[in-house]
């Protein structure tokens, strides 16, 4: 049967569960637009600008396991390009759509509106070459071949794609007829990878499991909790995976790990060990605070999603999935582990003085439950999540690599919109708040309640402790009112602004009984250099971060 080129895309990203399609219009999109809205598994989801839409996109990817972003040619797609970005730093699979104009003005070379003075229609795909894992440019002869290409891509190495489509080629009539390639692994790449991994953890006195968040985009958690539960070695995260492993469920959890500065018995666990085993791992400076790693290369196993290294000899073509399949049914090593890890506790007091750090995140701790969706943003925030005791089946999430501030409000967008039936929770810093609050409208409009917690403390205070004087004009902000921010977009809403723990503990209460059907937007005021106690350790590795 013959279905159209928008038609076509559409349809076959709703078969990957990608509902929600988040962007803007523009007279270059409109039939893309339509395709969305005339499909009775998506809907629209309009946001106030481009960059926003792309961290909705990214935050939806999260959840739900892929995301589109529709954009209009040139003036839409470059605003979106640094989410983007983002979404290919960090493995999240998202289909970047722009609509181009007509084949016609193309092949002229015409100079119509959102191109450059000299034309140049391939302008913008060649930008995003580089922050995509493959685009393509649809035409009359390849929309079908390139449309199955790109998808197939997307599903196999877990990044962004981009595809523009020409306004005449969305009503193109094409086959129907999806063509799926799914990666299989390398047999004898597999079998040689096992067997050399076999042989190290066998021969060794301290393996030691490390997951990340590969683990999550390769959809591989099943594998790994298998593989946990059954060798019972000691397994950390890091930062960008906090929620991976709880030990609510898992008994040789022993916490975040964050290098010498915190969490000693996960740091002195993977310093001791004679065979780490990294599986999912993102080693880079701030997942793993200034690459305060100390193991010989040589005893390193590294699993990532679709190959394998193994004493620094590489095998490609090694699925995540398959490798831990085997490893788990052949693993003879078993070890016994005693867990427990550093994480905030209820003797914290509250005090009426300014937010003390500990109490809060002590009361978010305690306030979190199993299911919810927990967004933090980049920065400080992240740092004091490393203590958080996370119950079972909480996702957080977080932008540890690419670290865009303002991520993180785009990002709750999309989430809520991708896991309506979870809590969405929200922290970030009134700095970052400022470059994507206009989403708490689209948040409102779609009658989503999620619970946004800003922390204003003045400035841009990551900034200021990176600074050589932290007073520098250039870390301060516009003050904002922000609780009556939400106020602007609409009336269904709780919002306050408290300044010490007992207005907070108040809140907290108060969010209890008015979250089922109200957003609950609480601003926090923080000392300037109210820090978490992580970051006042870590001050010196973040400074060599960032040279």
């Amino acid at each position: 049967m013959g279905i159209t080129v928008s038609d076509y895309l559409i349809s076959r990203l709703a078969s990957l569960g990608v509902e929600e399609f988040f962007g803007l219009p523009g007279d270059y999109n409109f039939n893309i637009i339509e395709s969305v809205e005339n499909n009775p598994k998506t809907n629209w989801v309009g946001c106030t600008n481009e960059l926003n839409a792309g961290y909705a996109a990214d935050g939806y990817a999260r959840i739900k396991g892929y995301g589109a972003l529709i954009t209009t040619f040139g003036v839409g797609e470059l605003s979106a390009i640094n989410a983007i970005a983002g979404s290919m730093s960090e493995f999240v699979p998202v289909v970047k759509i722009v609509g181009v104009p007509d084949t016609k003005y193309i092949e002229q070379n015409a100079l119509i509106h959102h191109n450059l003075n000299t034309p140049d229609y391939h302008a913008f795909i060649k930008a995003y070459s580089n922050v995509v894992e493959t685009a393509a440019f649809l035409n009359e002869n390849n929309a079908k071949e390139e449309i199955d290409r790109v998808l197939n891509v997307l599903i196999n190495t877990k990044k962004p794609v981009y595809i523009a489509i020409p306004v005449d080629i969305c009503d193109k009539i094409i086959d129907d007829t999806y063509n799926v390639e799914v990666q299989k692994s390398d047999e004898n790449n597999l079998n040689e990878a096992v067997n050399s991994a076999l042989e190290l953890i066998e021969n060794s006195q301290n393996p030691v499991i490390l997951a990340d968040v590969m683990v999550k985009r390769f959809c591989a958690k099943e594998q790994l909790y298998k593989f946990v539960k059954k060798t019972n070695y000691p397994v950390t995260t890091f930062l960008m995976s906090k929620d991976l492993i709880s030990d609510y469920e898992f008994s040789n959890y022993i916490g975040t790990y964050v290098g010498k500065h915190a969490n000693i018995k996960a740091y002195q666990t993977i310093s001791n060990s004679d065979c780490p085993i990294f599986i999912g791992a993102v080693i880079s400076d701030i997942n793993t605070h200034g690459f305060d790693l100390k193991f010989n290369p040589n005893d390193f196993i590294n699993i990532q999603g679709n190959y394998t290294v193994v004493k620094n000899k590489m095998y490609k073509n090694v699925l995540m999935k398959d490798i831990l399949e085997i490893l788990c049914e052949k693993i003879t090593n078993k070890t016994s582990v005693q867990a427990g890890y550093d994480y905030y506790y209820s003797q914290v007091e509250p005090s009426k003085d300014k937010i003390n750090t500990k109490y809060f995140y002590y009361k978010l701790q305690e306030f979190l439950r199993e299911g919810d969706n927990l967004i933090l943003e980049t920065g400080l925030i992240n740092l004091a999540g490393a203590k958080l005791r996370i119950k079972k089946n909480v996702s957080v999430n977080n932008q540890i690599l690419w670290g865009s501030i303002g991520w993180a409000t785009g990002a709750a967008l999309g989430v809520d919109m991708a896991d309506k039936n979870a809590r969405t929770i929200l922290v970030t810093g009134e700095g970052s708040h400022q470059l994507s609050a206009q989403e708490i409208s689209t948040m409102m409009r779609n009658n989503l309640r999620p619970v946004i917690f800003v922390i204003n403390n003045e400035g841009y205070t990551i900034e200021r402790i990176l600074s050589d004087d932290p007073m520098d004009k250039f870390n301060d902000i516009a003050k904002w009112n922000y609780s009556k921010l939400p106020y602007v977009f609409g009336e269904n809403v709780y919002s306050i602004s408290v300044s010490n723990d007992i207005e907070l503990c108040e809140a907290f209460r108060t969010i209890e009984k008015e979250q089922e059907n109200k957003m609950c937007y609480i601003e926090m005021h923080f000392d300037m250099f109210e820090l978490p106690e992580l970051a006042k350790k870590a001050i010196d590795g973040l400074k060599l971060s960032k040279l």
